[in-house]
Parts: C-alpha cells; sequence; structure tokens
C-alpha cells in the first residue's frame, strides 16, 4: 500500500521560511520522480517542482529562486524548502509519485502566509 506523510505546513508571516517534507512507503523511491504541487481556494492545481531520480530539478516560475526541492532516498523523503513567502504562495501543498504509468499523490498540507 502506498502511502505518503506529509508534514511541515502551517501559518507564516510574509517573507518567512518552511519546509515541506513527503515521507513515502510502498513504492521503491529511488525509481520515482517526486514532485510537490499546490491548490489555491478557487484555482486549479499546478506543479511547483519536479525532482527526478537523478536529481534534476524543474520550478514553476513563480517560486524560481525562492524554494528547493531535494530528495533523501535513504529516508524515502522529498522535501521543499519554500523561502521568501508571499501571501500569494499560500495553498494547499501536494507531494507526488510518478513512475512510467504508475503516479501517487498525497493528502496535503495547508500553507497559509498572512501577517
Amino acid at each position: 500500500q502506498v502511502q505518503f506523510v506529509e508534514s511541515g505546513g502551517g501559518l507564516v508571516q510574509p517573507g518567512g521560511s518552511l519546509r515541506l517534507s513527503c515521507a513515502a512507503s510502498g513504492i521503491t523511491f529511488n525509481m520515482y520522480s517526486m514532485g510537490w504541487h499546490r491548490q489555491a481556494p478557487g484555482k486549479q492545481r499546478e506543479l511547483v517542482a519536479i525532482i527526478n531520480s537523478v536529481g534534476g530539478t524543474h520550478y514553476a516560475d513563480s517560486v524560481k529562486g525562492r524554494f528547493t526541492i531535494s530528495r533523501d532516498n535513504d529516508k524515502n523523503t522529498v522535501y521543499l524548502q519554500m523561502d521568501s513567502l508571499t501571501p500569494e504562495d499560500t495553498a494547499v501543498y501536494y507531494c507526488s509519485a510518478r513512475f512510467s504509468s504508475s503516479e501517487y499523490w498525497g493528502q496535503g498540507t495547508q500553507v497559509t502566509v498572512s501577517s
């Protein structure tokens, strides 16, 4: 059974930082591309960042230079370091895993940026 445990969300002031974690089980983690996506109220879910099985990364333009995705294959965990947060980053953040035709999603963690 594939499971994700997401953590690290919460309330932060503009300009602050948060680090999201997503621990996966039930998959051969090091074979999967791992991603973070987000969905703000009234908006479609959008890609934030992806890291492939060999560590290559891709970011949405809106987060380039502020967010960093990384993975620890020994811990089956993917991270999203978020710096210089703005209210526009407020959303539910979801981790994902993709390999070939298999794709899995976490339950999401709320990130709220507000003063």
